[in-house]
């Protein structure tokens, strides 16, 4: 593809711009002959032609980058900058979510925040073990047991409840241990009522204690992930159910959805994150005001600004057609929900739902708060 890209770059008009692109192209080609696959995160590769100290004094530089978490796109850009945007994900705040560890010697309690681990109470049970002592009966010693047992399981809600309730954004819980006694734990109804709704996995580990956590961590990713995929399928599911009893609530398609948004009617904004088409603005550089705005696939940007390369304008006829802004329509759409005070959920295709979302409806749909023009 670069090869490619390198050949089509020769139809750039400006010497400087067309040799610092496929000088950057040749850079990127030489780095790509480094690695014999693809790392298991990713790669990120920049490469461009920087200033130093004002024009002219242009330096090809590259930046060859590990994303800390894996991507799940496909980018090429050739730009007048850098497209960090999805790296930026990468850095932001995410939800908090709860980790309790637990079997009958002991309880860790942690929080995980972004990629940040911080354990936040650890306790003992004082339940004895399965065994007679001192002359007791068996009953009476499992009874006795069953008493500390069933004290130890308050005492974790409790201290469950003052350490996750105060977190305003915990997104979910997920209890882990060896044994059963994670299991029993959770089936009975020691923690507070919204602590038990936020139950999101429960975990084997085959330790407890600060090493226990860490076991649930590294399981972390699939887990959320998991989780991640419920609740793309439940907003699909009420959009699906708009669409298909016709009650006026849902729309799709770039125009319905932007005019929609617009109009402040919508409530949550779908878009797929295989999404891949930019609005560029076509302006005459003359005095005749003339502009004009098209949708095309990001990769066909490049071809699109050379095909302008003397294009009469439509009202002047001179050959000034010039490539302006060039912004996605994922962004744009975002902007104005936000404007709006609009939900937006970003949908994988790794769910049926996420692959009808881009084949069916175009990528871009919404639920509406209210009945708008469709």
């Amino acid at each position: 593809m670069l090869k490619h890209e390198h050949g089509t770059a020769s139809n750039i008009k400006s010497d400087t711009t067309k040799k610092n692109v496929q000088d950057a192209i040749v850079k990127v080609m030489q780095r790509l002959k480094l690695f014999k696959k693809v790392p298991e995160k990713g790669l990120v590769i920049f490469c461009g032609a920087i200033l130093q100290n004002g024009p002219g004094s242009e330096r090809i530089e590259t930046y060859v980058i590990t994303p800390l978490e894996p991507i799940q796109i496909y980018l090429y850009r050739c730009d007048s900058k850098f497209h960090i945007e999805h790296l930026q994900n990468f850095l932001r705040e995410r939800e908090t979510y709860g980790v309790i560890v637990i079997d009958s010697s002991a309880t860790t309690f942690a929080t995980i925040r972004g990629r940040r681990l911080k354990i936040a109470r650890e306790m003992t049970s004082g339940v004895p073990g399965k065994h007679r002592a001192g002359g007791q009966s068996a009953r009476r010693f499992e009874r006795l047991r069953e008493a500390r047992l069933l004290d130890y399981f308050n005492r974790i809600g409790k201290h469950a409840d003052e350490i996750f309730l105060p977190i305003s954004d915990l997104k979910g819980l997920i209890i882990g241990g060896p044994g059963p006694t994670k299991n029993d734990f959770e089936k009975g109804e020691h923690l507070h009522y919204t602590l038990r709704d936020k139950v999101v996995a429960i975990v084997d580990t085959a330790y407890v204690g600060a090493q226990g956590v860490e076991e649930v961590t590294e399981r972390v990713p699939k887990i959320l992930r998991h989780v991640r995929f419920v609740e793309e399928k439940r907003v699909m599911q009420d959009f699906l159910y708009e669409i298909g009893h016709d009650t006026g609530l849902a729309t799709y398609g770039e125009s319905e959805v932007k005019q929609c948004l617009k109009g402040g009617a919508v409530k949550t904004l779908l878009l797929s994150e295989a999404l891949s088409i930019v609005r560029v603005t076509v302006k005459c550089t003359r005095t005749c005001n003339y502009v004009k705005q098209e949708t095309i696939k990001d990769h066909e940007v490049l071809g699109f600004e050379q095909s302008l390369s003397g294009q009469p304008c439509p009202n002047c006829k001179t050959a000034t057609l010039q490539l302006g802004e060039v912004k996605a329509v994922v962004d744009d759409l975002a902007e104005l929900a936000e404007q709006t005070g609009t939900d937006v959920e970003m949908i994988s295709i790794e769910t049926e739902e996420g692959q009808m979302l881009k084949k069916s409806f175009g990528g871009i749909a919404a639920i509406l708060r209210f009945k708008g023009s469709r």
